[in-house]
């Protein structure tokens, strides 16, 4: 188990993470969420070992995780973390950076082993093709498959898939979490992508201004949330009234309700006018006016802007 214990940190006086704890399962993924500038990158680097806490402890079955006072080369041997700026070799080829951490004594494994995790990440096209000449979204790739080649216990990836287009992205993170399940390694992943919370996190832990707001289940976070800030790392989400809803009489009570939770119907309580229209593939995002307020809500097809329409909650939508 990784246990983080009232953990704190700045870089400079000013703290930037403040009394974090929580604890890690064997073998869990865990996402890590928060707007940019929270603190989800420098918990990553401490659980890792690159600094040296202002206050708390982390351990891991049992023992400790220590700094760069206690380490000539900061970072733990049995974690890895894959930073944001790919930490590649640039001259060498693509297999030659994925091998670098096996050993040139059972060639044959090694290369066995450099072209199964190439084949992970789908780049086994351009093992011979050096770091320098790939793209972005190529050499994050092959940096995920060089932090896998020794099968860490614990693997820290910030950002994993953020230069990655849309296209690849989903098979990537199809293959990779899988492995990953497979062989049994305990994953946090910061990232500002949902969607890896929601598929693939058995848990979710949401940051805010270096502190911990919740740590969940990831479809509860998604469905309970705490308050409007986790609600919106979801994407857009609504903060309505109770009593425009003919709920409750208090007049301070909110409810939060995502867009495709609201549904056009007759008799609505919800009188909202259209102002745009937003198309999605299978569906419209509709922003709209409750007076003052914006409404966003779904609707299987355009609508006309300045049309009157009446919502309801689609009790349906709920989990």
């Amino acid at each position: 188990m990784l246990a983080i214990k009232n953990i704190s940190f700045g870089y400079t006086d000013k703290t930037i993470l403040h009394q974090i704890s929580f604890t890690v399962k064997t073998g869990q993924n865990i996402a890590v969420i928060g707007e940019s500038g929270c603190g989800k990158s420098t918990l990553l680097k401490a659980i890792y070992g690159l600094f040296d806490l202002d206050a708390g402890e982390i351990t891991y079955k049992g023992q400790p995780v220590t700094g760069p006072k206690h380490n000539l080369i900061p970072g733990m041997p049995y974690m890895k973390y894959l930073a944001q700026d790919f930490d590649l070799m640039p001259y060498t080829t693509v297999a030659e950076n994925v091998g670098s951490y096996l050993s040139n004594f059972y060639p044959e494994e090694k290369q066995r082993r450099t072209q199964e995790l190439l084949e992970i990440v789908e780049m086994q096209d351009f093992a011979d093709v050096k770091a320098k000449y790939l793209s972005g979204g190529q050499q994050q790739r092959v940096a995920l498959a060089k932090v896998l080649a020794l099968e860490p216990e614990v693997l820290l990836l910030d950002e994993p898939f953020s230069h990655i287009d849309n296209f690849r992205k989903n098979a990537l993170r199809r293959n990779l979490f899988a492995y990953l399940k497979q062989k049994g390694i305990t994953v946090l992943v910061a990232t500002h992508d949902s969607t890896d919370a929601l598929s693939f996190a058995d848990e979710t832990i949401v940051v805010k201004a270096g502190h911990i707001v919740d740590k969940a289940p990831s479809k509860e976070i998604y469905y309970n949330p705490k308050d409007k800030y986790t609600a919106s790392l979801f994407g857009e989400v609504n903060e309505i009234k109770l009593e425009l809803l003919t709920l409750t009489q208090k007049t301070d009570d909110t409810v939060l309700i995502y867009p495709h939770q609201l549904k056009i119907t007759d008799g609505g309580p919800l009188r909202v006018v259209v102002k745009q229209c937003y198309f999605k593939g299978n569906r419209y995002l509709v922003k709209s006016a409750l007076g003052k307020q914006v409404v966003f809500f779904e609707h299987y097809k355009e609508l006309l802007v300045n049309a009157e329409v009446t919502l309801a909650v689609d009790r349906n939508a709920f989990g």
